[in-house]
């Protein structure tokens, strides 16, 4: 049997068509190599089927496998699905990290420590304006300075409670917008499960939907920075997503997203909201600062008005928390004539003055100072956590730009790779062609 006449050419032909692809996609890698949810692309080649020329041989009288060429089987997407996990278990932990750092943060802006307007400088100014009354008890203006005093120190407590409870109130408010019907968890959710759709539907079509997986794999990206997300790939291109550590109810189910409001979530949901739920909640970390800060009104009150028996110095609120007085309501319940110096007849004793004095460097106090020390303590440690979560998660996205991401370097090498490849092949076309016109033209015009 004879090798049919085109088949060099059609042989040349496959060759420039699959170096053609190639080119392309590498030039669809150069144009996206700024983009961050862009995956590079490879162009599969593989053997086309070859042709089998039976008895060929006039020798032997065995046939031969002729080969026809190249093919390109697809054009894959290159990407590491084993990085993807770890990037996104780690951005949902560092996400949470930062959500925590900002509040706390806050947490001890409010607090003003050390300054003049902090707590502790306005305990020493009460402490002393007691002192002052006690070397001149019967001074109107020494019993003026203490209310002066106490009211500024009261004034202070109520500002750092409400700023605490703005900041409770502030990661309320951004866990139920994050959680709502029209919140971003759910707006990702709902695209995710449109284009699980159009991928299964590109996939049927026995095509490589690689724009569309990019767009899917960003979603979850940036799905993972508010909760643990894992993903189950039933090879159809509907993916089943768990979001938030429910694994009873899916997130995404296929082509359909549940509402995030049928979920169970809370505080071991990772990522923004499992730190969001764990702070808002009324045994979270800012409820605990407002019972520590509730607790030290409680104590400063109390001994302050277990000295001052004539009647109480501090109004103590007991409709409003069982701790008793809050730092919400503490406020001075005398005027200053009726500030008491003594538990004597005796208006130029001192005995009460000297006494509530003595309190300074006491349980408040020492109460407080540990207070601050632990909100500090708090801050630092979360910031170290979350400066080692930002190595982490950097390092992980290295690796995985190192597969996934465009290397100009690379891309330039395999064009001109390519381009050889081109060249070639249309060599090899140009060479047949000649020979065939040879034959044709010459050959077969001497006969």
């Amino acid at each position: 049997m004879a090798i049919p006449t085109f088949t060099g050419l059609e042989t040349a032909l496959r060759g420039l068509t699959a170096a053609q692809a190639a080119i392309d996609t590498t030039g669809q890698n150069i144009a996206n190599a700024n983009n961050p949810g862009y995956s590079r692309q490879t162009a599969v080649l593989a053997e086309s089927d070859s042709l089998d020329l039976p008895a060929f041989s006039n020798t032997t009288g065995h046939g031969v496998q002729l080969g026809t060429g190249v093919d390109v089987t697809t054009i894959n997407r290159v990407r590491d699905q084993f990085l993807d996990v770890q990037y996104r278990a780690q951005n949902s932990a560092t996400s949470g990290l930062q959500t925590a750092s900002g509040l706390l943060q806050q947490v001890q802006t409010a607090l003003a420590e050390p300054s003049t307007d902090g707590v502790t400088s306005q305990l020493t100014a009460f402490w002393n304006s007691w002192s002052n009354l006690a070397n001149a008890p019967t001074s109107l203006a020494a019993k003026q300075g203490v209310v002066d005093s106490a009211t500024t120190l009261a004034d202070t407590f109520n500002g750092i409670d409400s700023q605490l409870q703005t900041i409770q109130n502030q990661a309320d408010s951004q866990y139920t917008s994050l959680t709502s019907s029209s919140g971003q968890i759910q707006s990702d959710a709902n695209q995710i499960a449109a284009l699980n759709g159009e991928i299964n539907q590109a996939l049927g079509a026995g095509q490589s939907p690689n724009n569309l997986l990019d767009q899917r794999d960003q979603l979850l990206d940036d799905l993972s920075q508010y909760g643990t997300v894992s993903v189950t790939d039933p090879g159809n291109g509907l993916l089943v997503v768990n979001f938030g550590g429910d694994m009873s109810t899916p997130l995404v189910n296929g082509k359909s997203a549940n509402s995030v409001s049928s979920l169970n979530l809370g505080p071991n949901s990772g990522g923004t909201i499992g730190t969001l739920a764990g702070l808002v909640s009324p045994t979270g970390q800012i409820s605990g600062y407002l019972n520590t800060l509730n607790q030290f009104a409680t104590t400063l009150a109390n001994s302050v008005n277990a000295l001052h028996t004539a009647t109480p110095f501090f109004a103590v609120n007991t409709s409003t928390t069982s701790l008793g007085a809050t730092a919400t309501t503490l406020s001075v319940a005398v005027a200053p004539a009726n500030v008491q110096t003594t538990t004597t007849s005796n208006p130029g004793a001192n005995d009460v003055a000297m006494a509530i004095a003595g309190l300074a460097g006491g349980a408040a106090d020492q109460d407080y100072s540990s207070f601050v020390s632990q909100v500090g303590s708090d801050v630092q440690s979360n910031q170290s956590n979350l400066t080692t979560a930002n190595t982490l998660l950097s390092s992980i996205n290295g690796q995985r730009e190192s597969v996934s991401g465009v290397s100009l370097d690379e891309e330039m090498t395999n064009l001109i790779t390519y381009q050889r490849a081109y060249e070639a092949s249309a060599r090899m076309m140009n060479t047949i062609n000649s020979t065939l016109d040879t034959i044709i033209n010459q050959v077969g015009a001497g006969l």
